[in-house]
């Protein structure tokens, strides 16, 4: 029996041994210290054993159990050490790391100038009211002195949706719809994206408009020039030269086109102004009286200006950006410079 005994403490040494995990160790307990197991099984022949070497088997056999116990007990200690240490390794923290910044996002360009631009004229009373974009022709064109058969309309490339519902071509419809429902005075700002099939480097089919409309009684068309002097000279800077040419514009009369002195050359003459020195900015004019009798505003007693401006062109004249399309391509090498 005692050689039995010497036998299982050596096997149970060696597969303590091979052992990797916490489960193979205590499958090893069980199948050496369980209720079946091998040491118990050597107990139940106790009966075999001569009376007088009975109590010494039996010391024999609590000593090689409690061995085998704490054999398993210094594996498995030793393994849950291990893997502890591992763990600590893969997941320790080095506290005086610099931490990983949080990638921001930034304003889109022309995000930033809309807001600058909404500031400036907050800043002269004008409030930012919107409007749909799919529009009744009525509201895009016929209401703004535009009927079906004015020759105006070949100056807008239009995307019809059917035939009395265009994708509207410049945000001039808003200011129909808010005199229609507002008696003067009406000082509003009317920013959003706009529709016409053209695309070059210099337009793209779908483009950003902020157009202005004020209305009171008195107003003159020195009102205009000097609103739109402030306005030009917060957004390009307090010595920005600029000039009013004659223009056409079938809703307002009379009508101008607006200039400053070219941002890129100072007005010596460069490719971007077209050797002129001078670069379009805007287009503006006083209120026709037609469209006021449209809304049902009296024009003997109100009169008033509009203007309009594409976001795109003053934001490339303001970051000397010389491709429309990019603000359309969503590269974050070219966003992330502003």
């Amino acid at each position: 029996m005692t050689g039995e005994l010497e036998l299982l403490r050596d096997q149970a040494e060696a597969e303590l041994g091979k052992a990797g995990s916490e489960e193979e160790i205590q499958a090893i307990r069980t199948r050496y210290l369980g209720r079946k197991g091998l040491l118990t099984g050597l107990l139940r022949n106790i009966a075999h054993v001569a009376p007088e070497d009975r109590p010494g088997f039996g010391k024999e056999c609590n000593e090689l159990k409690e061995a085998i116990s704490s054999k398993v007990d210094q594996v498995l200690d030793r393994l849950v050490s291990s893997q502890r240490e591992q763990a600590i390794l893969r997941e320790q923290i080095d506290v005086t790391l610099p931490g990983r910044a949080v990638r921001q996002g930034r304003l889109h360009p022309v995000t930033q100038i809309r807001d600058e631009i909404c500031r400036i004229f907050a800043g002269l009373g004008f409030s930012v009211v919107e409007g749909p974009e799919i529009e009744l022709d009525y509201y895009n064109f016929e209401a703004l002195n535009i009927p079906k058969d004015h020759p105006a309309r070949d100056m807008q490339d239009t995307f019809y949706v059917e035939d009395n519902i265009v994708l509207r071509t410049h945000t001039s419809p808003v200011q129909v719809r808010i005199m229609e429902k507002t008696r003067p005075p009406v000082r509003i700002l009317s920013p959003g994206r706009v529709y016409r099939r053209d695309s070059d480097v210099s337009h793209t089919p779908m483009f950003h408009q902020i157009e202005g409309l004020l209305v009171d009684r008195g107003v003159s068309f020195g009102d205009l020039k000097g609103v739109l002097t402030v306005f030009l000279r917060q957004m390009f800077g307090d010595d920005t030269a600029l000039r009013f040419r004659p223009s056409f514009f079938p809703f307002t009369e009379p009508s101008a086109e607006v200039d400053i002195r070219c941002v890129m050359c100072s007005g010596r003459g460069c490719r971007v102004c077209g050797q002129s020195g001078w670069l379009e900015i805007l287009g503006s004019g006083m209120v026709d009286p037609e469209v006021f009798k449209n809304v049902g505003y009296d024009p003997e007693e109100f009169t008033g200006f509009a203007f309009g401006l594409g976001l795109e062109r003053i934001a490339m004249l303001k970051f000397g950006i010389s491709d429309i399309r990019l603000f359309f391509e969503n590269d974050l090498r070219f966003l992330e410079q502003f």
